[in-house]
C-alpha cells in the first residue's frame, strides 16, 4: 500500500460525548422550522424529474464529493436508482471523471439537510442511505455539528432505517449507533478490511496507515 500523509483526527472529546442523548431528545421532540433553501428545492425538483414519477429502489448517498461512491454502489445496485448529493458546487463538477458510464445514477448539488426534509415529507421508498467520511467535527463544543447530534437527525431516521455510514474516527460511529437506538434502530460496527476503497478519504486514510469503521444500521426486530 503506499504511503498518504492524511493526518489522524485530534480531539479534545474522550469517549462518546455526554450531552448526546439529551440533544437527540430534544431535538426529535422538536419541529424544523428552517425554511428550504431555493436551491435544494430545485434540485429536489430536478431528482424527481429524473425519477420520472417512481419513487421507490432509491439509494442516496450524501456528502459524496466528487462523486466517486456514488458512480460505485451504481454499479453494485444496477437495479435501483442512486442519487448523490453534496452542497460543493466544485467537487460536484469534478464528477464526470469518476463516471461510471451507467444511467442509473445522478450527482446532484443540495443542501442535505434540506434534501433529507423534501424525501421525508415527499415519501420517497429509500432502499438504503450512504453517509461516508461526513465531516466529524472532533472537537468537543461540536456535536451539534454532527449529524447524529444535530435537528437533521430526525429527516435522516425517518428516510430509512438501512443506513451505511463510514469514518476514520470510531467515536463519531459509536455517537451514531447511540443515537439511532432512539430511533429503534441497531447497528453493527466493524473495521473495512476490503482491499477496495469506496472513497478517495477512504483510499487516504488507508494509504496513511489509518483504521476506517464501518457501521450498518438496521431496525431492530421485535
Amino acid at each position: 500500500m503506499s504511503m498518504g500523509n492524511s493526518r489522524a483526527i485530534t480531539t479534545n472529546q474522550q469517549g462518546v460525548h455526554d450531552k448526546l442523548d439529551e440533544l437527540v431528545v430534544k431535538y426529535k421532540n422538536s419541529e424544523n422550522l428552517r425554511p428550504i433553501g431555493a436551491h435544494t428545492q430545485a434540485a429536489f425538483d430536478e431528482a424527481c424529474h429524473w425519477l420520472d414519477g417512481t419513487f421507490d429502489s432509491i439509494i442516496l448517498d450524501s456528502c459524496c464529493g466528487v462523486g466517486e461512491s456514488t458512480a460505485t454502489i451504481a454499479k453494485n445496485y444496477p437495479n435501483h436508482r442512486v442519487i448523490g448529493l453534496d452542497k460543493s458546487a466544485q467537487r460536484v463538477d469534478k464528477h464526470q471523471h469518476y463516471s461510471a458510464g451507467t444511467g442509473n445514477y445522478r450527482v446532484i448539488r443540495a443542501d442535505v439537510n434540506d434534501f433529507w426534509r423534501l424525501v421525508h415529507q415527499s415519501n420517497w421508498q429509500v432502499d438504503k442511505h450512504f453517509l461516508l467520511y461526513p465531516n466529524p467535527y472532533p472537537k468537543k463544543t461540536q456535536v451539534q455539528k454532527r449529524w447524529h447530534g444535530s435537528a437533521a437527525m430526525v429527516d435522516l431516521m425517518a428516510i430509512t432505517p438501512n443506513i451505511e455510514v463510514r469514518s476514520n474516527w470510531l467515536v463519531y460511529l459509536m455517537e451514531f449507533a447511540q443515537a439511532a437506538k432512539h430511533y429503534g434502530l441497531q447497528g453493527s460496527l466493524t473495521e473495512i478490511s476490503t482491499a477496495e476503497s469506496i472513497t478517495p478519504f477512504e483510499r487516504k486514510y488507508r494509504a496513511s496507515q489509518q483504521t476506517c469503521w464501518q457501521l450498518l444500521c438496521e431496525a431492530e426486530e421485535g
